[in-house]
């Protein structure tokens, strides 16, 4: 696991800026760095060294040094590649997955990618034809972002903050950012909150030659359910395609350790690793708010070293400007410190863990994905009747239990689903924002609903969020999180075989039996104990809406809706109407006012005075 950072065209003092630039990502690779300049392009490599430790130094040349690669994450199957590359008549140097990817890279040029099983985004440049080639991995689990100058110059980097160090680029807030994010709590991609400066998307690379750049998309994570497949099938070829899974993500020169939060995925994956090591953080507010219990349960019963941590309040709170700085965006997810947390107690640790992020979104574990059946009986009325009762409760100024069911009831899932979060709609922003106009979220995610009409509606959102949650929510903190601490995170459950299985699975089998998850859950029982397999989702829960019912942060959070910041792009009496009314228990509304907080905690650290 490392990073990288480049640019195209001349710089004032272009080596110091350079170093810059690859100081700001030390932290993803504080192991070495490596150069390369030529009159053209200059990169930077910061590296971790997990696999040849001693010969894996990039940037690595081909055998004529007309090619040179820097490479972000893991190729699993890069011992057969390199099989298949020697007898093509390639001549390696190192034992790395580096170097398999850069002859695979000259021999196959960008039918590369769908050969390989990993995680990684990369970049190419070839000193003959001067063109730069950058990619990125099938679900986006490895940052890549640029931007292109208005002279035709590209910047590119692992991570937003080295493309602030360019002098050449001119900070600036990108207001449509802030829209979205209200919404969705996160910020869309392929946008940023920096005008101007992209994320490449997941399964798409991008050829830069003569100041243009183009895009295209390799690969699209496509379900095509089997509904002749049987419950025992599908649990037969789940324990299968992820025993194998796991077998290859553990493939590593350094020792490699697990995440376990004690729900059914961490707990699978943990059930893998016995003699070594798991770790676990909680909140002291709780059962519900700490698995260290359940975590520290399982680890003995399959003979696993168990580190667990507890967050305390003073911890979490002084941590967030530290977490909403390494994000490079704003990001709305309370569980991003506990994924903090738990990344610092396993670096003292391991160099390498593997986590269950992508279960739920493959095989159909949140309990949103319920709803298509909770509203099937209602849904046969009539939809303009549906509409009107929708119309009289809406009017209502109270909530009350069946508002919301007859509400979204009345809707198509295009119309109310946009995602695991959904925090302001359209009408509410219109009166939050000052100036920026708002915009019905729905019209961001219509198009991935019709790249997969014709599917059922709980896999159709199953679509959505790997589009959009996973890469805009679940895989930033992933990513960010872990490599703040030098630590490699690996994820089994987002592996090309693994979603081939899962895209197969017919959604009976997947919410089905009265849970979610269903024929995972079944298949994570051959492994773990039957408790553990049907523990309801938890994930790292945070005590937020408790906290901010506590004078102390009801006037941290009210200083912040009250502040400069605040008043530039918000109507201040509408934020602390929201704070008003979950500290005095009428509504709860904690994941709207963490939202917006969240945005200005990241906002005065990037822009702020």
């Amino acid at each position: 696991m490392c990073g990288f950072c480049g640019f195209t065209g001349d710089a004032v003092n272009r080596e110091q800026l350079l170093q810059q630039m690859a100081d700001k990502i030390t932290h993803r690779g504080p192991d070495s760095q490596g150069v390369y300049t030529d009159e053209i392009l200059a990169m930077a490599f910061r590296r971790l060294s997990i696999i040849d430790l001693e010969g894996g130094s990039q940037p690595i040349e081909n055998e004529d040094g007309s090619k040179v690669l820097m490479f972000n994450g893991e190729i699993y199957n890069y011992r057969e590649l390199r099989k298949e590359l020697l007898e093509a008549g390639h001549v390696f140097k190192t034992e790395t997955d580096s170097e398999v990817l850069l002859h695979g890279f000259e021999e196959w040029d960008a039918d590369l990618l769908c050969r390989l099983r990993g995680m990684f985004a990369f970049a190419v440049w070839d000193k003959h034809t001067k063109e730069l080639f950058l990619a990125r991995d099938y679900f986006g689990i490895k940052p890549m972002h640029y931007t292109l100058l208005p002279d035709g110059r590209l910047i590119f980097a692992s991570e937003i903050k080295c493309i602030l160090e360019h002098p050449d680029y001119h900070k600036e807030f990108n207001t449509a950012a802030l829209d979205n994010y209200l919404s969705f709590q996160y910020s869309l991609p392929r946008e940023t909150f920096f005008k101007d400066i992209y994320c490449l998307q997941p399964a798409h690379y991008l050829r830069y030659r003569d100041g243009e750049i183009t895009e295209t998309r390799y690969w699209e994570a496509t379900f095509t359910p089997d509904e002749s497949m049987t419950l025992d099938e599908a649990v037969d070829q789940i324990d299968e395609v992820f025993t194998n899974s796991v077998e290859a993500h553990r493939i590593s020169d350094v020792e490699v350790g697990c995440f376990l939060s004690g729900g059914v995925d961490s707990c699978f994956v943990a059930s893998y690793f016995g003699g070594q090591k798991a770790f676990t953080v909680g909140f002291d507010n709780g059962q519900h708010y700490n698995e260290t219990n359940f975590a520290a349960e399982l680890a003995e019963a399959v003979g696993i070293e168990h580190h667990k941590h507890l967050i305390s309040e003073e911890e979490y709170w002084e941590s967030l400007p530290k977490v909403q700085y390494v994000l490079d965006q704003p990001l709305a997810d309370p569980a991003c410190v506990a994924l903090y947390a738990v990344s610092k107690l396993a670096s003292q640790y391991v160099k390498v863990v593997l986590s269950g992020e992508g279960a739920d979104e493959l095989f159909g574990g949140y309990r949103i994905y319920h709803e298509p059946t909770s509203l099937a009986g209602y849904q046969k009325l009539p939809r303009t009747l549906r509409r009107a009762l929708a119309a009289i409760v809406r009017a209502i100024p109270f909530d009350f239990k069946g508002k919301s069911f007859i509400i979204r009831g009345s809707k198509t899932v295009e119309e109310r689903f946009i995602g695991n979060a959904y925090m302001f709609s359209k009408e509410e922003k219109a009166k939050l924002l000052k100036t920026i106009p708002a915009t019905d979220p729905t019209e961001h995610t219509k198009q991935w609903f019709a790249r997969c009409e014709g599917l059922d509606d709980v896999t159709r959102m199953q679509y959505v969020d790997i589009n959009r949650w996973m890469v805009g929510d679940i895989l930033l903190k992933a990513d960010r999180m872990s490599m703040a601490h030098s630590l490699e995170l690996r994820v089994p459950f987002l592996d090309r075989r693994v979603f081939e299985v899962a895209s197969r699975i017919p959604t009976k089998h997947r919410i089905g039996g009265g849970t979610t998850k269903h024929a995972l859950r079944l298949a994570a029982k051959r492994h773990i104990p039957e408790k553990d397999t049907a523990r309801p989702k938890l994930g790292f829960p945070v005590p937020v809406r408790v906290w901010l019912r506590k004078e102390m942060y009801y006037n941290k959070v009210k200083d912040a809706f009250l502040s400069a910041d605040a008043e530039r792009f918000f109507n201040t009496d509408v934020l602390v109407q929201f704070l008003d009314e979950h500290y005095t228990g009428k509504r709860d509304n904690s994941r709207k006012i963490w939202t917006v907080y969240m945005f200005l905690v990241w906002y005065h650290l990037y822009f702020g005075d």
